[in-house]
């Protein structure tokens, strides 16, 4: 349905979102958020103060929208079925190489933390050797302490 042949009530049914999509199938291309915001304002009878009060929330709505998509290099949005997700196939000699590196760092952990182990027992017996006070306790039996 194209927007020229739809009556004004029909168009201030519609979200801003749905107008978007409509616009952008006609437009057969990406436009920035202030273009397309402006096209929707004019179809609807936007004031001026209500455009500036609305955009921010338009363009909120077309971040969360997944029917939209925003082009980094151009800086305008179109419709994400118009796009392809590109995949990026990386040699197996990198991966290889990878593996190797985090083995690497694997192992050298696992040495600091052997380390780190030795000197807490070597800590531990220091502190052992700081409780001489053990041999100053004494067992008191229950009936001494009802008595205290």
């Amino acid at each position: 349905m194209s927007l020229k042949s739809m009556k004004k009530e029909e168009l201030e049914l519609l979200s801003y979102t749905d107008l978007t999509e409509l616009i952008l199938m006609e437009n057969k291309g990406a436009m920035n958020t202030a273009a397309i915001f402006k096209k929707i304002s004019s179809l609807v009878s936007l004031s001026d103060d209500e455009y500036a009060s609305k955009i921010g929330d338009f363009y909120t709505s077309l971040t969360t929208d997944k029917r939209f998509i925003f082009l980094d290099d151009t800086a305008e949005w179109d419709l994400r079925n118009r796009h392809s997700a590109q995949v990026v196939v990386t040699d197996d000699d990198d991966d290889e190489d990878d593996e190797e590196d985090e083995e690497e760092t694997i192992e050298e952990t696992e040495e600091e933390n052997e380390e780190e182990d030795i000197d807490s027992i070597d800590s531990d017996e220091d502190d052992l050797d700081d409780d001489d006070d053990i041999s100053e306790l004494s067992i008191i039996s229950d009936e001494d302490l009802d008595e205290n």
